[in-house]
Formats: C-alpha cells, structure tokens, sequence
C-alpha cells in the first residue's frame, strides 16, 4: 500500500478551504456592523429606552369646564377625586393579582377581567381605568401593597358635581366613559378608552370646549414601581366655562309647578331664542354617571316606562290637540276663509259619514270667540274648506314636522300629514274625513314642546320665529358656532308674513282664552295686571267609541297642553306646558300661569330694584318660600297645584328698630278667583308610553 498517496488524499481542497475562510470572515463582518449598529448608530434610541425604563409619563387630567346660568350663578362645578389605574407593563403576572385587586379595591372580579378583556389591544404601557372616585381606605389598600401590586396607579382628577334632586337634567345632560361604539364614531377619533365625554344635553354638545386639554407628569420610578420624584409637569389646560341662558330662578318655579307630574315644560324668550327654563319629567340625577352608574341603576333607568332619560321637552312627539287651532286661524284668517265664518255649534259634525265630537254646544261662533272656546265645529269645517293641501304648506312655513335646531342632542322633528305624505308612506290617497282631525291638531299631527313653544311665540310675534338655543352664542368661536349650525339643522329663523289685522284678531283671541267667561277654555288662570295669553289642548289617546268600550283608567287620560305668552303681542315670553295623561287642559294652564307669574314678578323686582338692601332706616320687606310636607297628599286649596308639596309664602314688612308694620302669609301665586268645581291638580299620573298611538282618524275630539 503506497502511505503517502493516502495521505495527499485526505487534505481539504484548496476550493474549499477558500470558501470556509471567506465565509468566517463575513460572520465576522456581520457581527461587527451588529455591534455597530446597536453601540453607535443607535446608542440614542436605547438609551431613550432605558430611560424609560425608570421614567413614567402620568396623565395630568384637566377639569371640566363649569357651567352657569345667565346671570353668572353657579350649576355645575367640580369636586376633587382619586381613580385607580393598572398599567400591565408594571407587572408580567397581573392576572394572579386580580383576586387580590378586586378584594382591596371592592370589585367584582369577573367585572375586573372583562374591563381588561377590553383593552387586550392596547398598549402594555398604557393606564387602565379600574375603578373610579375610589376611597380613603381603598387609597390606604393600593399604598400598603405597593411592593405586591406595583401595577396599581393612582390619579387625581376632577369629577363632575351636578345640582341635587335632577335639577335641569335634561337640559344639562351628563358625562361618562367613552364606549367602544362612541370610539369607532369619526366624531371621537381623538379619544382614547377611559376618557370622560359628555353623554346628553349641553356636556355633549359642548363637550370639545368642555373637557380641555390633559397634561403629563414625568415620574421616577424604581426597579419595583415606587415613585422617588419626578422631572417635570406639562399642566394640563382647563375646559372653558360656559354661561347658559337659563335662569336658575325660573327654572326651579318651573320645576316646582310641574313637580313630579310626566310632562315638560320649555320656557323660551321668542325675540331671541334663549331657553328660560326647560324641565323634563321623570327627570334622573347626573351625579350617577360621573363615577359609573352600575348595572341595576342602569337598567332601571332604561325600563321605567315613563322614560326618565328622555327629554320630552326635545323628543316627545305627540299630537298638540287645540293649541294646533292657532295656526289653523291664522291660516284661514291669511286665506280669506275664516273672516266671514259664522257657524252653529249643536256638538260636533260628521259630513263624511263619522260624527267627530265636540266637547260644548257652543251654539253661535266666529273666529272671534272661537280660540277661546276652543270650538272644534268651527275648526272642523275651517279645516274641510281650506283642504288638506293649504292646512300643510302654512303648518311647514311656520316648522311643524321640523326641528328647530336647538342646540342639545336628540330633538326630534315630529309630524305634519299631507296628501303627498299618505301616498309616498302608505301609498294610499287622503281622504277629507281625515283633514277634519288634522284640523284639531289630531290624527297623524305630532309635535314637541320646544315645537310649539317656538310655534305659538313667534305667531305672537308677528310671524317672527327664532332658533331656540341654551348657550350665549358670544361664548364660542366663529368656527364652532358654524359647525353647530351643521350639527343642528332646523328651521332656524324665518318670518312668516302675517296680515296685522288677522295678527290682532288671533292674539285677542288668545288673550280671551285666560279670562273669565263661560266656555273659556283658561278663564280661571287669568292674572290680575298681567298681559297674559295662550292656547289649551287636549289630545285624546282614543276615540270616543273606543272610550266607552274600555275601563277607565289613567292610561286613556289624554295628554294636556298649554301654550302661554306675555305679552299677548310681540311678548317676551313663552311657556309650553305638557302633561301625560293629565286629563283636563286648564291644569297645565294653571302650571304655565305659575311659571309666567314667577317672570313677571322678578322683572318687576328688578325694574324697581326691590333687590338691593336697604341703606336706610326706610322699612325694609322680607319674604320666605317654603314647602309644607305632605300637602301633595290633602291639597287644602284647589288652585294650589298638589306636587311635590303645597307651597306657602310670608312677607314682613320692617320699620326702624325691627318693628314689624306689616305682615302676610299666602301662596305667592295666589289670586282672587271665582268659586270653580274643577278639581284640585292631583298627584303624578301612571305610567305611559310618550310614544303611544293616537287615536284613528274620524272618531276624536280634539276638546279643549
């Protein structure tokens, strides 16, 4: 065997060898620039990093603006609160501290996963709201176990505090957590889960000038989350305060006369729009939801049959009954038609086979004592002669089926018929039997109060109607107020032409309404040295064929409205009053009286500047309100409405040295009036649907 062929044989080639050298070297090279890259080129960005590492950005939140009425007085304000957050980057075993969190922090654990379920998506580092406004002892919880549970912050923010008793919910609103279906809107691709947003009313409208702008805190922490100091603040920027045009005085007499009957009343000057007072009943407290309402809370809320969350003031839509006549007036009177009208009452009137009701033997009426004793002969047969066609182009000039353009969420624009509307929903022809229901405000006809109470003023005002609103438009930029426009389409204002003559003719009508006389629908609400004016409705929920069928109950009372102004002409206010199921039309009239009563009288007060102290040793008046307990139960006094509680007044009348010249006690409402068998106003009604079927067309009476 030749030994040294063999051994030539098991040498590398030299190929090979080439390619194992080369390829070490570019292992090597690939390493080196490795190196590099990590040391050099990106030695800021890590060590950016590592500061992290013991640095923590804490949200700085700002507090919400407040929120005041128009003469700079105080509604909403903010308290100081603590939440508690977790930030999972903190800690890689957060679900084997749940148990413990939800222990400490009195939560449900099952509630505690799912909050996290929620932000799977998010960023470790990002803080998640756990519980909200938490307490002293629950703050003692997380500080003791800071070492066990470094996962767990602490933050301190503001939270809302809103007036007691749900005064001027509706119209305020409430905030709450932003919700997934909130954050997949456009409108709040700015917002990040866990942020407050306003939820209803004015802090949802409002709520980009409300909530400002949050700030940061950078703190140092330790290895196990404790924090050591902190290197610098960016403050956060507070929300703007806002000035409402409501008047705190106007608004609790509002409340008080309405008490806790299911209705609404909108109190509005019609020269510019600015809401006085709005109230909603059931109404619901706000402070629920600046923590987090919890699940029963909710639930009732959303099940009550009387719709606590829902503004009625905006939203509910239900026929207007006879306060519809106003329109229907002006229209006849614009028409030519109304003027010679001279007619015999004997009940009602059926020409097209039904017999539609009349609630009086009125006997002899004209337009002249036809809005007063609210005739629905008359109307029926104005109606049969002016046709459906006129009757809808004079109700949609003056924003029957629209909305106004208020500025709060959710308005509804209610419903005017007509012929071309029958057709395109239920492609069907219209029939004249159904214009004689429309006439009286009934049949398909659905309105709201902020409708009619823009409605009825701005006919006062010769025609001219104004878009309601509930913040002082100086308040906000020129863009702003353009985009609400956008947001809140609505009839806006308009002038509707009326004739002076037939201005005069439908506004002494209204006059006549609220005072004494027989069939006057008001007579008994007149008030002694006040131009006071309007129109009652009643809307029944039945026919009267179907009324003598069933059980009476307080689920076929009717709905009840009263429209109001002061002055009878180009007046300064305007109170629509709605009651559910409130029967008989003179109470709400007798609710808007106390409503306008209370204006007049601080207007009165402050022309004669009855507010300022006395200087001098001149006498000096002193007045008290209070509220008896348990009048609502025994209303001693029939003019005195009977919720939530008889209210009684006395006035001292002080010399020099406290000698008292004068005193009296009263209901600061109360007048003379002549004996009445009406009844007292009674207790809040039961439950009803705002949103239930009117009655069928060519069996109603549109009464009083």
């Amino acid at each position: 065997m030749d030994t040294g062929r063999i051994i030539r044989n098991e040498k590398l080639p030299t190929l090979k060898l080439t390619v194992v050298q080369y390829g070490i070297l570019l292992m090597m090279l690939a390493l080196s620039a490795g190196l590099w890259r990590l040391q050099v080129l990106g030695a800021d960005n890590y060590r950016l990093l590592a500061e992290q590492n013991r640095i923590r950005k804490e949200p700085v939140l700002a507090g919400r603006g407040k929120l005041f009425d128009r003469e700079n007085r105080l509604i909403v304000d903010n308290y100081p609160s603590v939440s508690c957050y977790l930030v999972r980057e903190q800690n890689q075993n957060i679900d084997a501290d749940l148990p413990l969190i939800a222990k400490g922090l009195n939560l449900d654990l099952d509630q505690l996963r799912s909050t996290l379920r929620r932000y799977r998506a998010s960023p470790g580092y990002q803080p998640i709201p756990i519980k909200q406004d938490i307490t002293a002892d629950e703050q003692a919880f997380i500080e003791a176990h800071r070492n066990e549970l470094p996962e767990l912050e602490t933050v301190h923010e503001e939270r809302r505090l809103y007036p007691r008793d749900g005064y001027a919910s509706h119209l305020i609103g409430y905030v709450g957590e932003v919700s997934e279906d909130d954050l997949n809107n456009p409108r709040f691709a700015y917002y990040e889960p866990g942020d407050v947003v306003g939820k209803a009313g004015v802090e949802e409208t409002y709520d980009e000038l409300l909530r400002g702008q949050d700030g940061s805190r950078d703190v140092i922490v330790d290895s196990h989350g404790r924090e050591v100091g902190y290197l610098g603040i960016q403050h956060a920027i507070p929300g703007q305060d806002l000035r409402l045009t409501i008047d705190n005085d106007l608004q609790r007499a509002a409340e008080l006369a309405l008490g806790n009957r299911t209705g609404a009343i909108v109190a509005m000057d019609p020269r510019n729009g600015e809401i006085l007072a709005m109230v909603s009943r059931p109404s619901f407290d706000p402070n629920d939801f600046a923590v987090h309402i919890n699940r029963a809370d909710w639930n009732q809320l959303i099940n009550d049959p009387d719709r606590p969350l829902m503004n009625k003031a905006i939203q509910a839509q239900l026929a207007p009954g006879s306060t519809f006549k106003i329109m229907m007036s002006v229209a006849g009177l614009q028409e030519g038609v109304a003027q010679d009208m001279k007619i015999t009452c004997s009940g009602g009137w059926g020409p097209y086979g039904f017999f539609h009701h009349c609630d009086e033997h009125h006997g002899a009426v004209d337009i002249h004592n036809a809005i007063p004793f609210s005739c629905d002969t008359f109307f029926y047969m104005l109606g049969d002669r002016l046709g459906i066609d006129r009757i809808a182009k004079y109700a949609a000039a003056f924003g029957y089926g629209q909305k106004t353009g208020i500025d709060l969420p959710g308005e509804q624009a209610g419903l005017m018929p007509s012929a071309q509307w029958k057709m395109k929903n239920y492609h069907n022809r219209w029939y004249p039997d159904e214009t004689l229901d429309v006439a009286i405000g009934q049949g398909a006809v659905e309105a709201t109060p902020i409708q009619l109470a823009r409605i009825i003023g701005g006919i006062a005002s010769g025609g001219h109607l104004v878009r309601p609103h509930v913040v002082f438009p100086d308040q906000l930029t020129p863009d702003f107020r353009k985009a609400l426009l956008e947001s809140f389409p609505g009839s806006g204002d308009v002038n509707v032409p009326i004739d002076p003559e037939n201005w005069t003719t439908v506004t002494d009508g209204m006059y006549e309404v609220t005072q004494p006389g027989l069939y006057h629908t008001a007579g008994a609400e007149h008030l002694d040295g006040i131009d006071f004016a309007g129109k009652t409705g009643t809307a029944q929920l039945m026919s009267h064929e179907a009324l003598d069928k069933t059980t009476k109950g307080r689920v076929t009372r009717p709905n009840v409205w009263f429209v109001g102004v002061t002055p009878r002409r180009n007046p300064e206010l305007v109170v629509a009053v709605l009651w559910q199921n409130g029967d008989k039309s003179w109470f709400p009239a007798r609710i808007g009286a106390r409503v306008v009563s209370a204006y007049v009288e601080k207007q009165r007060r402050i022309a004669n500047n009855l507010a300022q102290p006395a200087k001098t040793a001149a006498p000096v008046e002193i007045s008290a309100v209070w509220t008896v307990p348990g009048a609502a139960r025994e209303p001693k006094d029939a003019s005195l409405p009977a919720a939530p509680g008889r209210v009684q007044a006395a006035s001292l009348l002080i010399g020099h040295g406290g000698q008292i010249l004068a005193q009296s006690a009263a209901d600061p409402a109360q007048k003379p009036r002549a004996p009445s068998l009406r009844p007292p106003l009674g207790a809040k009604v039961g439950n009803h649907n705002p949103n239930a079927a009117q009655a069928p067309g060519g069996h109603t009476a549109g009464g009083q």
